[in-house]
């Protein structure tokens, strides 16, 4: 909150707490912030992405994302001629494909 002094100028003002308080202030906006970060996780994870951009990113031909969902590889839904794919389902398919290095 900024104030202003009888000439118009803003001036600063202090507020002193214990240090108990402070650190539980800290701890609370530390815990609104995890939530936070959690909340927009679980958006992007359950957002879903459109067909042509999910064989852009595993980078399949038109054919092979066909087999894929012919072979029911990949959850997704269909609406009309569109289909889509939850990207946290995506990212799964992926991981379950991953090949691992070893060192030598």
């Amino acid at each position: 909150m900024n104030n202003t002094d009888s000439t118009g100028n803003a001036s600063l003002s202090m507020v002193v707490i214990p240090k108990s308080v402070w650190e539980g202030l800290a701890k609370d906006v530390q815990e609104v912030k995890s939530i936070l970060t959690k909340k927009a996780e679980d958006a992007v994870n359950s957002q879903y992405i459109e067909s042509s951009e999910v064989k852009k990113i595993l980078g399949v031909s038109q054919k092979t994302w066909q087999n894929y969902r012919d072979e029911r590889r990949l959850p997704f839904v269909q609406f009309g001629r569109k289909i889509f794919v939850k990207r946290v389902d995506l990212e799964s398919f992926m991981e379950s494909h991953k090949i691992c290095c070893t060192n030598g």
